[in-house]
């Protein structure tokens, strides 16, 4: 059986431990912002990097309404797997010189992230509509859709933007 299986029995139990695992990764990611925003040159980038950093101390708000809503502290739990993702944009970004090969490598490292978030947000409302927890689910689907719209804007900076392009020539 898995590391969390002995504390996980039922439907609501698993819940919370996935509530509390994306609770642990948005405050990592929150941690990380700073880094990926001082390193980017592109101004699309920047602007959009530090609007999605106000995006989620706002998300990690509504987490701790969630944590209320289910009569428990807000807490996280360690997630292996944002973890490894920032660990991977760390050492990725810390080894490319050129400025605009960098940027390139900022979104990718950016969109990692989101599209983890985009499977746990997408996985819990999914629970809380099952769960009966329609309040959770529309401030998850909250979260959700801002995931869904930074990822789309990383992929305009990407491609209609240049980034990726001036990083090819």
């Amino acid at each position: 059986m898995g590391l969390f299986s002995k504390d996980i029995k039922t439907m609501d139990d698993l819940f919370l431990h996935v509530v509390q695992d994306i609770y642990y990764a948005e405050q990592q990611i929150l941690k990380s912002l700073p880094d990926m925003i001082e390193l980017a040159t592109n101004r699309e980038l920047t602007s959009g990097l530090r609007a999605h950093k106000e995006e989620t101390e706002k998300q990690i708000s509504r987490l701790e309404e969630v944590f209320k809503a289910l009569g428990k502290e807000p807490k996280g739990t360690t997630c292996p797997a944002i973890d490894g993702i920032l660990k991977e944009a760390n050492e990725l970004t810390g080894e490319v010189d050129d400025k605009q090969v960098l940027d390139a490598a900022i979104i990718a490292a950016a969109q990692a992230v989101e599209h983890y978030e985009i499977t746990r947000y997408g996985t819990l409302i999914a629970w809380a509509n099952e769960l009966g927890r329609d309040n959770i689910a529309r401030l998850l689907t909250t979260n959700l859709n801002e995931e869904k719209a930074a990822d789309k804007k990383l992929s305009t900076v990407a491609e209609s933007r240049g980034v990726n392009r001036k990083a090819a020539s």
